[in-house]
């Protein structure tokens, strides 16, 4: 009788823990779940190489795992993105931080550099071996090719100053920018400005033709400015700050991860652009890891940035565009979200 009640109570027992349990289970069930924050990155180009790894993070489900549902679209040059940012075309953006701090600066654009991305500019000098040319000094008389609005004329003259070079004796030859390296490669101009990032595949074009570019990086001569950065807007981080940290954090796992996976980092980029050749990516992407990751970034931190260098930078751009070197440029700055 005994070994009955005890069976019984054993079996009420059970009966109960599995009720409770189905309770915890509906109620799982019931319980709705947050869908992630939809998020719309305009890059400031075409998807090269050098873009690899946002496109190799959205694959990977880094920003995903950060509650960032990511979309990642090409831009038309940084001044677009910012204009783009601005008007609520985009959520964040890839920029150069000239152009954030000339559109504040100029029209009051409220978008801000969350981020560091090139902790020095990749601008430089395409040159043919061939033409003997090996620096800056004696450009005097050259044909430099050149876009409408490109920034490379406008930062030369300092480049010229440090290289002991006169600007006001250069050629310079506007001409389409698709146009630039083939001219360059039939030697029609003396020197083509590229952001060196973009080498590998120009110089497979010249090697095709028998000849081979050189780069001539202004950062050679201590022209080291920042560069592309992350932006967004005021409102977004003033409003959603906590999805500013979540999208920071996914695209520094992006970095980190692209830097030690260059390959896979390149497959998964092509899947996404199948326009691009995966060995032009490798080239592209392996120059671009020497900008985000290198002495200068250790020092400072991902993404931070050096007083020093930044109000460097504001001094070059506010002479370039003709803006009022007072103006407090750090309101075009925040890069307090980083992880």
């Amino acid at each position: 009788m005994a070994g009955r009640q005890v069976l019984s109570i054993a079996f009420a027992w059970l009966g109960a823990r599995r009720a409770v349990m189905a309770v915890a289970t509906l109620a799982a069930l019931s319980t709705p779940v947050h869908a992630a924050d939809a998020v719309h990155l305009l890059l400031d180009w075409i998807p090269t190489g050098e873009h690899a790894a946002y496109f190799a993070g959205w694959e990977k489900g880094f920003w995903a795992d950060e509650g960032v549902d990511i979309t990642v679209s090409r831009g038309y040059g940084s001044g677009d993105t910012v204009a783009k940012l601005a008007g609520g075309a985009a959520d964040f953006g890839v920029a150069d931080i000239a152009a954030v701090m000339t559109a504040r600066a100029r029209t009051g654009a409220p978008v801000k550099t969350i981020s560091a991305v090139y902790t020095h500019s990749p601008h430089s000098l395409f040159v043919l071996a061939s033409s003997g040319i090996e620096n800056f000094k004696g450009l005097e008389g050259k044909k430099i090719g050149i876009t409408p609005g490109n920034s490379h004329k406008l930062y030369f003259p300092k480049v010229a100053e440090r290289s002991g070079t006169d600007p006001e004796k250069i050629v310079w030859v506007n001409t389409d920018a698709s146009a630039m390296a083939a001219m360059l490669i039939a030697g029609r101009l003396d020197a083509a400005p590229f952001y060196s990032v973009h080498h590998y595949y120009q110089n497979k074009a010249a090697q095709s033709a028998g000849e081979e570019i050189v780069v001539l990086p202004f950062e050679a001569v201590g022209f080291a400015i920042y560069s592309a950065s992350l932006a967004t807007t005021d409102a977004m981080l003033a409003e959603k700050p906590d999805l500013v940290k979540r999208f920071l954090a996914g695209a520094w796992r992006s970095f980190d991860w692209a830097k030690d996976n260059q390959q896979e980092a390149c497959e998964l980029h092509v899947k996404k652009n199948p326009e691009v050749d995966l060995d032009d990516c490798q080239g592209s992407l392996k120059a671009t890891m020497g900008f985000v990751f290198n002495e200068h970034a250790q020092k400072t931190g991902p993404g931070r940035l050096d007083p020093e260098r930044l109000q460097f930078t504001w001094d070059v751009v506010a002479e370039a565009q003709e803006l009022d070197g007072s103006w407090d440029y750090k309101q075009a700055v925040d890069t307090g979200h980083l992880p």
